[in-house]
């Protein structure tokens, strides 16, 4: 354990903050002010944290007050000091007689050095300040004079930068600084000592645990409001769009509106867009899909975009209906024509041709949104926030080639079966889990997604392919799973609904009894190795 004597003369934030968070196992063991008054001091002992006072005494020099300081921290085991607001000036009468002191400055040093940084930050009126967490070095002359020059200049060991607006005042510059930058780095760097990361030297400030790479220690994120949503989700939440100039993958916050006049996408609009076009950049073939509430509705490749728009919207038409298109091609007339028929929200695809953008710009409540060429993948990130943090991991881009799939009955799958297997895993992608997926050729026939038993989730795809899709059903269908299933309940459902083979990930402790399930209904199935949970 790394004890911790943190010396404060107010309300000692960011003590309290690190003892809330025990960095690296960090226990705060003494509070040292130099008021009595001060509230730290209080904050303290309702921690059941002990105390000290040492206060400054009528022409007492800086060093004698500092033997006090040390003194007074003589009955502590201490393995560092962090300072907060106190004795930011030392001399070496302290910082020889205790171990690392590490104290947090309210701007991105060496820029606005001294007590007033903040002033110094908007007076300069930069776009950027923060804060630095750096070693205490002696600042006082052999006469007791302050160096001023060796004042908050000791070895950085970390910092973390926060935005200036326009309408700042200091006590907004100040808030942002200690919420968003000190109550970051501090704890940080409190967490790389104790972990033994930080190597402190003549030479400067080492940190082995200060790693890039794709998953960083640290990650800053930087974004420009695009606009202001009308709405969240739902029309009590307010909501913005931040955009992301640095991207160059095709996507929809990039996207032009083209018919300017249409009202602007809401919240829910962007993501299900987002959802559409990342499946269908799946294809290199024409390829459409229809979202709704981000899950297809349906999708299909084709020999033509006319031809794969209407084998997506035929798997489930009524579900489609206001939902969210996206292409893979030039969106022609044709294929406008058939997506203007029933209503939608919007519509995304890479280009337009003038026939096409007469046909749906016509519509009121049609957004058309462009996207330029697909091109490359580039984003290879994805994450999603949480209370308290954020989830960050790699982006599912696998998808097996013929080479990748192990067959596992008694039965190999036909090319055609193989051929849809590889269609299906790609859109199932983008289905949520529980997700089983229905297809026959390069269509979907019935989804069953967002289920939390797997057998629930066939049983609704075969209901969706036998109700709802127009002109096809579950029979002779292939299924495709994305994660494997832990009984033979689900292939007995698959087999009722008329299902003949199966790709799924395989990995079930039972899936001998799976396979022999399959065997016993003369399916073919293979596994992939690879499991595509979705849950958000």
């Amino acid at each position: 354990m790394t004890n911790v004597a943190g010396l404060a003369s107010n309300r000692g934030r960011n003590l309290l903050h690190v003892d809330d968070l025990r960095p690296g196992g960090a226990d705060l063991a003494v509070v040292l002010a130099d008021d009595p008054d001060a509230p730290v001091l209080d904050a303290a002992a309702a921690r059941d944290i002990p105390t000290e006072v040492v206060e400054h005494r009528d022409g007492e020099s800086r060093r004698d007050h500092e033997r006090r300081v040390v003194d007074a921290l003589e009955g502590y085991d201490v393995d560092l000091v962090c300072l907060d607001g106190y004795m930011r000036v030392l001399s070496e009468t302290f910082l020889d007689a205790v171990p690392l002191t590490l104290n947090v400055h309210p701007s991105l040093l060496p820029s606005f050095p001294g007590a007033d940084a903040h002033e110094q930050v908007l007076d300069a009126d930069v776009a950027v300040t923060g804060c630095t967490v750096h070693v205490v070095t002696n600042a006082v002359a052999e006469d007791g004079s302050v160096r001023t020059e060796d004042v908050d200049a000791g070895p950085v060991v970390t910092q973390e930068p926060v935005p200036v607006y326009a309408d700042d005042d200091h006590g907004d510059l100040k808030e942002r600084v200690l919420y968003d930058a000190e109550f970051e780095a501090y704890p940080r760097a409190v967490r790389w000592f104790a972990n033994g990361d930080l190597d402190v030297s003549e030479d400067g400030v080492a940190v082995d645990a200060d790693e890039g790479g794709d998953f960083p220690v640290r990650r800053l994120v930087s974004n420009d409001r695009d606009s202001d949503l009308r709405y969240g989700e739902n029309p009590h939440q307010d909501a913005a769009l931040y955009r992301d100039d640095t991207c160059e993958e095709a996507s929809v916050v990039h996207a032009d509106q083209l018919n300017e006049g249409a009202k602007a996408l809401s919240y829910n609009n962007y993501n299900d867009a987002d959802a559409a076009l990342n499946l269908v950049k799946e294809f290199d073939e024409p390829a459409a899909a229809v979202i709704k509430h981000t899950n297809p509705a349906g999708a299909a490749v084709a020999d033509t975009l006319a031809e794969a728009y209407a084998d997506a919207l035929s798997t489930d038409a009524k579900s489609a209906f206001g939902g969210i298109v996206a292409l893979n091609r030039t969106c022609d007339e044709e294929t406008a024509e058939l997506v203007a028929d029933s209503f939608k929200e919007v519509v995304v695809a890479p280009g337009y041709t003038d026939g096409a953008l007469d046909v749906l710009t016509a519509k009121d409540n049609l957004r058309v949104l462009e996207t330029g060429p697909l091109g490359e993948v580039t984003e290879t990130l994805t994450e999603k926030p949480l209370v308290g943090g954020r989830l960050v991991q790699e982006r599912d881009l696998w998808a097996p080639n013929r080479e990748d799939l192990e067959v596992v009955t008694e039965r190999d799958p036909t090319e055609e079966e193989l051929e849809t297997m590889l269609f299906a895993w790609r859109v199932l992608k983008h289905v949520k889990s529980n997700g089983i997926l229905f297809a026959d050729g390069t269509e979907t026939v019935g989804l069953g997604v967002g289920q939390v038993s797997r057998v629930d989730a066939v049983e609704l795809a075969a209901k969706k392919a036998d109700r709802d899709a127009d002109g096809k059903d579950a029979d002779g269908a292939v299924m495709a799973s994305d994660a494997f299933f832990p009984f033979p309940d689900g292939i007995e459902a698959a087999a009722d609904a008329g299902v003949e083979a199966v790709v799924q990930p395989g990995g079930s402790v039972n899936d001998d009894d799976v396979v022999e399930a399959a065997d016993e209904h003369g399916m073919a199935m293979v596994f992939t190795g690879h499991r595509t949970f979705r849950h958000d």
